[in-house]
C-alpha cells in the first residue's frame, strides 16, 4: 500500500507531526529567493535579508533530514552574483563561514555531510576555510547531503566538462564512441550525486537562472510566492507531498 504524506490543503500543517513517508524525493534542489525583497518590505538592507534567510537554512535541512531527503542542494551563490554590490558580496560569502560557525555542532550531530558544487577556487580563503573545515568534520557522516553550490553557474560547468572532455581524448585515451550521457555526468561537479527529483523555487520567480541545466533534465518543478526568509518547514513539507501526487512518465506513458 503507497503511504502519503498528510493531506495538508485542508488543515494547518503542523511541522511537529510525524509524516509518513513514500515516494519522497532522494534529491531536493531550492533556488533561495527573495531575501532583499524580505528585507525592503521592512525598510531594513538587504544584507538583513540574507541573516534571515541563513537561518532558513538549517531549519530546512533538518525538516529534510526528517522527511529522509538524501541530499538537499542550495543555491547559496551563483557566478552572476558577482555583480552585485561589493558589499553585499562581501556579506553573501562571509555567510558560509557565518552559518557554519552557529550550525556545525548541530549538523555533526545530526549525521549531516556538507558537500559544494561550483568553481570553489576563486572564492575568499576564510569562505573557503569554513568550508573546507566542515566538510572535513563530517566527510564520515552518512545521513542527509547538505550540498550548497557555490560561485555555481551551470553552463560554465557544462563548458567545463567539455574542455576536460576535449584535454581527456587527447591525453587519456579517451575516444568519441565512449561518450555518452553517464560518462558527460561525470565531468560535472554533481559526479557521485543523483540527479535532482524536485526543485523549488521560492518568491514567484519562474525562472531556472542558471542552476543544474543539465541535472533537472527531469525534475519536478514547485513554485512558490512565498520569500525565501518566510519559508518554512511546512510548506517545505507541502512541496513534498504535491511531489507525491505527481506521475513522472520520462516520456513515456
Amino acid at each position: 500500500m503507497s503511504m502519503k504524506l498528510p493531506f495538508f490543503n485542508n488543515k494547518k500543517i503542523n511541522k511537529n507531526e510525524e509524516p509518513e513517508l513514500d515516494n519522497i524525493p532522494k534529491h531536493v534542489a531550492i533556488i533561495m529567493d527573495g531575501n532583499g525583497r524580505w528585507a525592503k518590505n521592512r525598510g531594513l538592507p538587504r544584507v538583513a535579508g540574507h541573516k534571515e534567510g541563513m537561518d532558513v537554512v538549517k531549519k530546512v535541512a533538518k525538516t529534510a533530514a526528517n522527511c529522509h531527503v538524501e541530499i538537499l542542494t542550495l543555491y547559496a551563490f551563483s557566478t552572476e552574483n558577482w555583480s552585485r554590490p561589493k558589499s553585499e558580496v562581501d556579506y553573501l560569502l562571509r555567510l558560509p563561514k557565518e552559518f557554519l560557525h552557529i550550525y556545525l555542532p548541530e549538523l555533526i550531530e545530526n549525521n549531516v555531510k556538507i558537500k559544494t558544487i561550483g568553481n570553489f577556487d576563486v572564492l575568499p580563503e576564510h569562505t573557503k576555510e569554513a568550508v573546507n573545515y566542515a566538510k572535513e568534520k563530517t566527510k564520515d557522516n552518512d545521513g542527509l547531503i547538505l550540498n550548497f553550490a557555490l560561485n555555481y553557474g551551470s553552463r560554465f560547468e557544462i563548458i567545463q566538462a567539455v574542455k576536460q572532455i576535449i584535454s581527456d581524448m587527447n591525453t587519456s585515451g579517451l575516444t568519441m564512441d565512449k561518450l555518452d550521457e553517464h560518462l558527460f555526468s561525470e565531468y560535472l561537479y554533481t559526479t557521485g550525486l543523483t540527479e535532482p527529483d524536485l526543485l523549488i523555487r521560492t518568491s514567484g520567480e519562474q525562472r531556472l537562472s542558471n542552476f543544474l541545466l543539465w541535472q533537472i533534465a527531469y525534475s519536478e518543478f514547485w513554485f512558490t510566492d512565498v520569500l525565501w526568509p518566510d519559508f518554512t518547514e511546512e510548506t517545505f513539507m507541502q512541496a513534498l507531498y504535491d511531489f507525491q501526487q505527481r506521475k513522472r512518465r520520462y516520456g513515456g506513458l
